[in-house]
This record gives structure tokens, C-alpha cells and sequence, in this order.
């Protein structure tokens, strides 16, 4: 007896109707967007003020006078009318206009014989009345940047970053001497260092972000970059521990990754000083941060210290410590955005809280070896050490 098994032909044609089912309620969604925008909302009350918002950026000092980059951050354009510097109308040209759409961005030139050293505000006055203003807090012609202003500004952040953590890792021969609770003690320590450095790092980049204009949420940056870097150090460590252990030299590479992002603010906050004038607090940052910078290496050597690294190893954990500090000046320097520096602040606090995280299972996984408590007497004072440490070096800094 033969059985014949028939085949069903074509039922895939199922799948083209889940297509449309899938892009139907993004086609409809776009289709009301668009009648929103275009017929509005049937509401026909008008606002009771304008809604215009117009963000100074950057003032750039010249020797022929101020350029004023401005940002449309509301939701019409926006026109302007008046210019105004300490209270006095001034005439300025308009590239490309003094029309300003909707985020698009405008640069004023003001012809103005400006004084080194003395405060300055401008006033920029829309058709509808309102005023927005930007200011010049001490007159100094804007770094340009040059080969020699570069350099300079690279010694800047290589005496702040990479000089303070290499000095920080010459204590390695000493801490090896300590014994295997000295070194729970050790690692102890730097975790109260990197509790300082993370709370600081997000502070930071909450004071920059509300800073940056509305429309960008720089508070939500700062918490998206943290997010998105600790779960993605987290998703590489996990990587890297199906494929083995995960060494102390790995473990340093990300202390130093994580300091090395927390530097980079640093430059941009010496860099921006000097650019706005501001030398003798550059000064003051240097002399601070250098000083508050050392006890980094400490704890970038900790998990090295039942290893046996090479010079190599230390001259490459001092400048992904210190380097970035270089790049901070640059861009504090010649570029500086609160948005991004927000959100690069953001991206080293979560990848502080992913060290944190990576040196505490060190620190139970030790202590269960050698049956002692990982809340021992030592690790809670080394913790507590740690974060003074930071606290008073910090006071130093603090203006």
C-alpha cells in the first residue's frame, strides 16, 4: 500500500501579511505626524508669549572684536534685531543671517575694540522683544590653534595626567612588600578612590550638562553614557572570563581606561580656563589636579601586585591613565561643548562604577581563598582612607 504525502504549496504568502502588519502602525504614525504638523492640532488659542529660545555657544575674542556662534534651540525661527554690549548698541554682521531656523546656527560679528581683562556682556534682542545674552567674564584673545599653542597645551595635560600617574606607580615595589591582607587592603583602598573619582565624575557632568542647551538633555547624557559604558565593560569582562581568568594586568588597563576618561574632564576644565582668559585659575588647576592625580597610579598598580609586569606595562598604564588629559586640554581648549563633555563625563563615570565592580569580586574572591571576612577592620579603613585621600587632595582643586 502506497501513501502518497502531498506537499502544501505556498504558504508562505503568510509572511508578506506580517510585513504589513508590522509596517502598517509605523506608516500610520508617520501619517498623523505629518497632519499635526501641517494642519495642527484644531486648537487655535495662540501662545501667550513667543516660544523662542536662542543658545550662545561660544564667544570667540578677536583683535577686530567679539564672533558670537548662536544656536536655535526652540521650535521657530527665530529673528534678531539688536545687539547690545554692556548695555550699549552695537552694529554686527550675520553669517548666514540674522534669520535663525529651527536648530540651525548663526555667527554674529561685532567689531568692538574690547580691553584685556575686563568683563563683558552681550545682549542679542529678537523682533518679539526677548533677550538672550552671553558673557565674557575676563577679555582675552581666543586661542588659536597653532603648532606652538598645541604643544603648550599637550605639556598642559601631560603634566596633569600622564607625570602624577606615573609617579603614583613608583610606589609598586613598595606594595608588593605588603602580605596577602595588606593587599586585600590595597585594593580596599583604591575602590574608596574610585568611589570619590565616579561620585566627582558625575557631578561634573551634571554641572555640564545643565550648562548645555534644553534641547539636548545633558542630564540624560551623562546617565545614557554611564549606562551604555558599564553594560558594555561588563558584557567584555564576562567575554573574557568564559575564555579564562581575568588577570590583574587586564584589571589595571581598566582602572587606568576609567581614570583615563576622568582625566579627560580634568584637561577640558584646564583648557577651558585658559581659553577664557582665566590663567592664573589654569594655574591653580594644574598645580591641583597634579596633586590629586598621584594617588591614581596607586590604585591603577594595586591589582598588579601579585604579577610580575614589564617597564612596557607601566609606560603604557601612565599615559591611558594621564594621556586623555592631553586630549581634555585640546578640547577645552579650541572645541569645547558642555553637551559632549557631558556625555564624555557620563561614559567615564560608568566606566569607573564597571572597575568598582570588577575589584570587589577581586577583593571577595581573595578573601574567600584565605577564609577571612571581606568586610574585615582593614578593607572598611582602607576604604575609608581611600576616599579621604581623594576628599583632601580634591580641596585642593575646589574654587
Amino acid at each position: 500500500m502506497e501513501i502518497e504525502v502531498v506537499e502544501s504549496k505556498k504558504q508562505k504568502p503568510r509572511s508578506k501579511l506580517l510585513w504589513i502588519w508590522g509596517g502598517a502602525p509605523l506608516a500610520l504614525l508617520i501619517l498623523i505626524i505629518y497632519l499635526i504638523s501641517n494642519l495642527g492640532t484644531g486648537i487655535k488659542d495662540e501662545p501667550v508669549a513667543p516660544i523662542e529660545a536662542l543658545n550662545v555657544q561660544k564667544i570667540v575674542l578677536t583683535h577686530e572684536g567679539f564672533t558670537l556662534h548662536v544656536l536655535n534651540t526652540g521650535p521657530e525661527k527665530v529673528t534678531i534685531a539688536q545687539v547690545l554690549v554692556n548695555d550699549a548698541f552695537w552694529n554686527a554682521d550675520f553669517l548666514p543671517s540674522d534669520t535663525v531656523g529651527r536648530l540651525e546656527q548663526t555667527e554674529i560679528f561685532i567689531p568692538y575694540g574690547w580691553v584685556e581683562g575686563d568683563p563683558y556682556e552681550i545682549k542679542l534682542i529678537t523682533t518679539n522683544g526677548l533677550i538672550f545674552a552671553g558673557e565674557v567674564p575676563v577679555a582675552a584673545l581666543t586661542p588659536v590653534p597653532d603648532v606652538t599653542r598645541v604643544a603648550q597645551f599637550a605639556l598642559i595635560g601631560f603634566y596633569v595626567g600622564v607625570v602624577p600617574v606615573g609617579l603614583g606607580l613608583l610606589w609598586f615595589p613598595f606594595l608588593r612588600r605588603f602580605s596577602q591582607r595588606g593587599m586585600q587592603a590595597v585594593l580596599a583602598l583604591t575602590v574608596g578612590l574610585l568611589f570619590f573619582l565616579v561620585i566627582d565624575t558625575f557631578e561634573e557632568g551634571f554641572e555640564l550638562g545643565a550648562e548645555a542647551a534644553g534641547i539636548f538633555q545633558g542630564n540624560g547624557l551623562v546617565w545614557f553614557g554611564a549606562l551604555l559604558s558599564f553594560l558594555f565593560l561588563v558584557a567584555i569582562d564576562q567575554a573574557n572570563e568564559r575564555k579564562g581568568a581575568v588577570s590583574g594586568k587586564q584589571v589595571a588597563y581598566k582602572i587606568a581606561g576609567g581614570i583615563g576618561l576622568h582625566n579627560l574632564g580634568e584637561g577640558l576644565a584646564i583648557g577651558a580656563a585658559f581659553a577664557a582668559g582665566e590663567a592664573a585659575l589654569g594655574t591653580f588647576l594644574i598645580i591641583g589636579f597634579t596633586l590629586h592625580n598621584i594617588t591614581e597610579g596607586v590604585g591603577i598598580a594595586a591589582p598588579l601586585l601579585q604579577e610580575r609586569p614589564t617597564w612596557r606595562t607601566f609606560v603604557g598604564l601612565a599615559f591611558l591613565g594621564g594621556g586623555p588629559a592631553i586630549i581634555g586640554t585640546w578640547t577645552g581648549g579650541f572645541i569645547f561643548n558642555e553637551a559632549f563633555a557631558a556625555l564624555f563625563f557620563g561614559i567615564g563615570a560608568g566606566a569607573i562604577l564597571q572597575v568598582i565592580y570588577v575589584i570587589s569580586k577581586m577583593v571577595v574572591r581573595e578573601a574567600g581563598k584565605s577564609n577571612r571576612a571581606v568586610v574585615s577592620w582593614s578593607n572598611l579603613g582602607s576604604l575609608f582612607v581611600g576616599i579621604l585621600i581623594m576628599y583632601v587632595t580634591a580641596l585642593f582643586v575646589n574654587v
